[in-house]
C-alpha cells in the first residue's frame, strides 16, 4: 500500500467493485471531444442515487491527470438541509494483473446541497495511465468503478441510569376496614419513585393460588407502556406491613427487572399471620 497524499490510501485487490463499473472503449477519443468531464449513468447504493464523473485531462503545474469523482444524484426531492454521510472507494482495473487499483479516503464524507461530489483530482497521472505496462489502458479500453457505504443515523440505542437512593422512595398505602374487603385485590393510588410511576397491589385474602392462606402483595410498574421495546427497568424494593401496636413490622426486600411482559412482581405469600 502506498499513500498518494495525506488521508488517501491506495491498494490493489482481486474483487471487482460491489456497486458500479464503467467500461470505456476507444478511450483515446474521449479527450479529443474537448469535454471537461464525462458523467456516467445513475446507480443506486445505500438507498441513494450516484454517478461517477471522469475528468480525462486535468492539468496542474504542467502535469496531466485523470480525475475521478463520486457525485450524489437526483436530490431534487430531498428535504431542505439534507445531508448524506458516506464512505466510498473508487477503482481502476489493471487488466494485466486482473486486479483493481483501489483509492480510498480515510475520512467519511458529507454530501449536501453545496457539496454534491467528492473524489480524487489526481487519481492517476496521464503518463502512468497511458503506459500500457501498468495495465490501466489496454487496447484503448479502461474500466472504472465505485463502492459506496452510506452511514445511517437510524440506529438503536439505550441508556442505563442507576439511582441509588431516590429522595421520593417511600410510599404508604392505608387500607381501612381491611377485614371487610370483598374484592379479590386492590390497587393503591399511583406514586412516583425514580421518575417512574408505581402502585401497590394487595390481595387481602391471597391471590388465586393462595386463597384464604395469606396476604399477597405486589409492586406494579404503572407506566410500563412507556418503556422502549425490549427494554427492562431494574428496581430494588422493600414491601412492608406495618405493626401499628408494637412496631414489629413484617418486611420483605427484593429486586426485579420490570418490563412490558413482567410489569408486576411480589409475593403471593407475604404473611401467614392474617388474623
Amino acid at each position: 500500500m502506498e499513500n498518494q497524499n495525506i488521508g488517501v490510501t491506495r491498494s490493489k485487490r482481486d474483487l471487482p467493485p460491489a456497486h458500479f463499473s464503467l467500461k470505456i472503449q476507444t478511450y483515446s477519443l474521449l479527450p479529443k471531444t474537448e469535454v471537461e468531464k464525462y458523467d456516467s449513468g445513475v446507480f443506486e447504493a445505500g438507498g441513494h442515487k450516484w454517478r461517477l464523473s471522469i475528468h480525462p485531462n486535468e492539468t496542474e503545474e504542467g502535469i496531466g491527470y485523470i480525475s475521478l469523482y463520486l457525485a450524489i444524484a437526483e436530490t431534487d426531492t430531498y428535504p431542505e438541509g439534507w445531508e448524506v454521510y458516506a464512505d466510498y472507494k473508487l477503482f481502476v482495473l489493471d487488466h494485466l494483473q486482473k486486479k483493481y487499483l483501489t483509492v480510498q479516503d480515510f475520512d467519511m464524507k458529507r454530501f449536501h446541497k453545496d457539496k454534491t461530489e467528492w473524489g480524487f483530482a489526481k487519481l492517476l497521472t496521464l503518463e502512468a495511465f497511458k503506459n500500457s505496462s501498468n495495465g490501466y489502458l489496454v487496447d484503448d479500453c479502461c474500466e472504472f468503478g465505485a463502492e459506496v457505504f452510506v452511514y445511517s443515523r437510524n440506529k438503536e440505542w439505550e441508556s442505563l441510569a442507576m439511582v441509588k437512593e431516590p429522595s421520593d422512595g417511600t410510599f404508604r398505602y392505608e387500607m381501612e376496614n381491611f377485614s371487610a374487603k370483598a374484592q379479590p385485590s386492590y390497587y393503591s393510588k399511583v406514586f412516583t419513585v425514580g421518575e417512574r410511576n408505581w402502585k401497590l397491589r394487595v390481595w387481602p385474602k391471597g391471590n388465586a393460588a393462595q386463597r384464604d392462606k395469606a396476604i399477597s402483595i405486589y409492586l406494579n410498574l404503572d407506566d410500563w407502556k412507556s418503556l422502549p421495546p425490549k427494554r427492562a427497568l431494574y428496581a430494588k424494593y422493600k414491601l412492608r406491613i406495618l405493626d401499628q401496636v408494637s412496631g414489629k413490622h413484617e418486611q420483605t426486600t427484593g429486586s426485579h427487572w420490570f418490563s412490558s411482559s413482567s410489569s408486576e412482581w411480589g409475593y403471593p405469600i407475604f404473611n401467614y399471620d392474617v388474623g
